[in-house]
């Protein structure tokens, strides 16, 4: 399912707090890892363009035992590793590889070398979040602690669902992950109230048309949990319902991450009113810019169609 999993670098301990998630999650999928770092191009003069082909070896040979230092750390958990160095531009090169080599998850963390700002995700984040053609985990990033376990445990995973055939797509992987860390899955609905007619106040008979609709969104959504919660790959697992009903979904989502304690939100890229048109739906939008715990999006569109080689690697540089 997630095998195998690329894990970009970039020397900064900001990007190393990606590490106990990708053992965790490795491991769960049985899963190779690639430790990729982009030594990016300098687009200054030629002069200077010049100087950094001379110093391209001795960078290449620092990465390298960077990333072999990493390597190391997490073969100590069992892991299959492999490492790969590329010259280019970040974003593009790491999209671009995930797609040649056939990633199936890409694990990354909000921030890196650029450091912590007030925008949820850095730049070069979003540019592969928005670019990948797989599925990907995010980190919120924070400074690892030298006591942090070089592996994560997920004891509550929360999971909104919609209704749709599109979100249960990311079922199957939660719940291999789930039985690997014998975890609580939170399964969550919330009945949106409906938007009424602009007045003000509203009329008797605006709010009675809309106490029908929730009241009777919220019965067919009681039948439905029931059946998520009896379905057979959900056998043995720890599952907890909730049923919630807001006109801001999002909202309510957040607040009971905080509430239950939740320690991964899992998304399918789209739901009932996702449109292929765009990489990610609306409430999985929201959730990139403000979850505040590990988010995992199952991409459930097809891959793009490869490109030719010649388009594909642009006088990159590749070691394994």
């Amino acid at each position: 399912m997630f095998d195998p999993i690329l894990v970009p670098m970039d020397g900064s301990l900001l990007a190393e707090c990606v590490l106990p998630h990708a053992v965790a999650i490795a491991r769960a999928f049985d899963a190779k890892v690639i430790l990729l770092r982009v030594l990016e191009k300098n687009q200054a003069s030629e002069k200077v363009q010049l100087f950094d082909l001379v110093n391209w070896q001795i960078n290449k040979t620092g990465v390298k035992l960077y990333l072999e230092k990493i390597s190391a750390r997490l073969q100590k958990s069992g892991l299959r590793i492999e490492t790969a160095v590329l010259e280019g531009l970040v974003a593009e090169s790491i999209t671009e590889y995930a797609q040649s080599q056939g990633m199936k998850l890409i694990i990354l963390s909000s921030h890196g070398r650029s450091g912590l700002s007030q925008w949820g995700i850095s730049s070069v984040t979003q540019k592969i979040i928005f670019s990948a053609p797989t599925s990907v985990l995010i980190i919120r990033a924070h400074q690892p602690a030298a006591s942090e376990s070089i592996e994560r445990q997920y004891t509550r995973i929360m999971v909104p669902l919609d209704g749709s055939r599109r979100a249960e797509n990311v079922l199957p992987m939660v719940t291999l992950l789930t039985r690997f860390h014998q975890s609580q899955i939170h399964i969550v609905h919330v009945v949106k109230k409906p938007e009424m007619a602009r007045q003000m106040p509203l009329a008797r008979e605006d709010v009675d048309l809309s106490d029908r609709i929730v009241a009777r969104n919220h019965a067919e959504a009681v039948r439905y949990l029931d059946q998520m919660r009896l379905r057979s790959p959900l056998d043995g697992i720890d599952v907890q319902t909730h049923l919630l009903t807001s006109d801001n979904a999002a909202t309510v989502l957040h607040e009971l991450v905080e509430q239950e304690h939740i320690d991964m939100v899992a998304l399918s890229a789209h739901g009932y009113s996702g449109n292929n048109q765009w990489p990610y739906g609306g409430m999985v939008s929201n959730f990139i810019l403000y979850s505040k715990v590990p988010l995992l999006i199952v991409q459930d569109l097809p891959a793009k169609e490869e490109p030719a080689v010649a388009e594909m690697t642009p006088r990159e540089r590749t070691e394994h």
